[in-house]
């Protein structure tokens, strides 16, 4: 005799709400908004539209090509027969001439066992965040920059987003991160910044920089974990003439203990598909990171790895290279600024900072209120957005991407996949669409 089941209490099946398929962490995680944006844009280019796309940070090789030297160093590590596994934490060789290279080039002395390499920057990103970082710990970013939201939520982090502004170039001060400080394990800096293409200058930083050494000092006492910071300089070679790049070590000695630098050959040598990353840092911290990423698998490729090592080693190549590619890039972000400069002074709602570094121009439309000819009354970023890209079929990217909140007119631009003369084209259609508004 079959037994009797009871009746569910839950309803019949098709009432019942389904179980999630993914994680939390996963089915809370936001997609990158940039490259939700370059998706469109491209699907409209493949369509017939003829955009200045300038939202992602990469490169165009026909206007940005890498190094020959570069390129000549993987062809030959190839043909060598480089193509097995690298060793889990660099090539010896390539970790040398990371080490040599901050000493000739930054003035700090970090042996070689103190480098780790990867895949680019983002894993090391990651590995630092999976070093010193516990569910529920404290990560303090300063807003706008770069993925440190996701990175949090990636591992339960407390992420504390610090708003930055205009009055400072978005770039963080003392006054802005000392009250968030305690209790925290990790400090986010990005310089030159991405979004804002702007540099902290060594008060700024350096200010900064005592406050987590004091913070650091009262821990030890009481036998705290120390509070880290994770200094993002991808950017440091493409700078304007006359920006200085600083480092924490650089202008805080006591610094060296607890910063964990993150660099690659992505965005000065426009190599952003080729991934070779590197960290330097406190010894101990980089042998946890490199065991991490063992089990991630994120090693960049053999043959760019020993192109790397021998490029990083030629001052002259790297020289002649940097000059080529600041000339390109300045020429770009100067049209850019005095072109949308100009559109200010004509009245139109129109802010720009100057560029300082980077391949990003950081500038503010704000037409709030103001209604397009299709009636439509401009409330938000995205508004303003969709709006350029329709009518003056220029792409931009809101710094909502970059972790601010707040609607209030501030885009970042990036120069780096366009060509010289598709900019005044596009200041042009920027300040038609904007007389058409009203």
């Amino acid at each position: 005799m079959s037994p009797t089941v009871p009746p569910s209490r839950s309803g019949p099946p098709s009432s019942r709400p389904r179980p999630s398929r993914v994680s939390a962490m996963a089915a809370g995680l936001v997609g990158s908004e940039i490259l939700a944006i370059a998706a469109d844009i491209r699907e409209r280019v493949a369509a017939g539209a003829e955009i200045c796309n300038l939202t992602v940070g990469d490169f165009s090789p026909a206007q940005f090509p890498v190094p020959q030297a570069l390129r000549d160093g993987i062809a030959k590590a190839l043909a060598e027969g480089r193509t097995n596994y690298p060793p889990s934490s660099g090539i010896p060789e390539l970790r040398e001439a990371v080490s040599r290279l901050f000493a000739r080039r930054l003035g700090l002395h970090y042996p070689a066992s103190s480098v780790l390499i990867a895949a680019g920057a983002r894993p090391l990103i990651y590995a630092t965040y999976r070093a010193v970082v516990d569910p529920g710990d404290r990560v303090v970013f300063p807003v706008p920059s770069w993925n440190n939201n996701h990175y949090a939520h990636l591992l339960g982090a407390d992420g504390v987003p610090v708003s930055c502004g205009p009055q400072t170039r978005f770039l963080p001060t003392r006054e802005d991160l000392v009250r968030v400080l305690p209790g925290a394990r990790l400090v986010c800096i990005n310089s030159p910044l991405n979004p804002t293409g702007t540099a902290i200058e060594a008060d700024a930083l350096r200010g900064i920089c005592e406050e987590i050494v004091a913070e650091n000092q009262a821990r030890r006492s009481t036998g705290q974990r120390p509070l880290y910071m994770l200094y993002d300089q991808v950017y440091w070679m493409l700078r304007v003439p006359g920006v200085e790049h600083v480092t924490p070590p650089g202008v805080c000695p006591e610094m060296a203990d607890y910063t964990i630098f993150i660099d690659g050959i992505s965005k000065a040598f426009a190599a952003t598909g080729l991934r070779v990353g590197w960290t330097a840092g406190p010894a101990d911290v980089v042998e946890r990171m490199a065991a991490i990423l063992t089990h991630v698998g994120a090693w960049a490729p053999r043959p760019e790895q020993h192109a790397t090592a021998d490029l990083l080693g030629d001052d002259a190549t790297i020289d002649a290279f940097l000059e080529t590619q600041m000339q390109g890039l300045a020429a770009r972000l100067d049209r850019l600024h005095e072109g949308l400069s100009a559109l200010a002074k004509e009245g139109l709602p129109v802010e720009v900072i100057p560029p300082m570094g980077a391949i990003y121009l950081t500038v503010r439309i704000h037409p709030f209120g103001r209604v397009t000819p299709e009636g439509e009354r401009l409330a938000t970023n995205d508004a303003i957005r969709r709006y350029l890209l329709n009518a003056a079929r220029v792409g931009v990217v809101p710094f909502q991407a970059f972790g601010v909140a707040s609607d209030d007119g501030w885009f970042r631009l990036s120069v780096g996949a366009v060509g010289l003369e598709e900019l005044g084209g596009a200041v042009a259609r920027i300040g038609e669409a904007l007389r058409a508004l009203s």
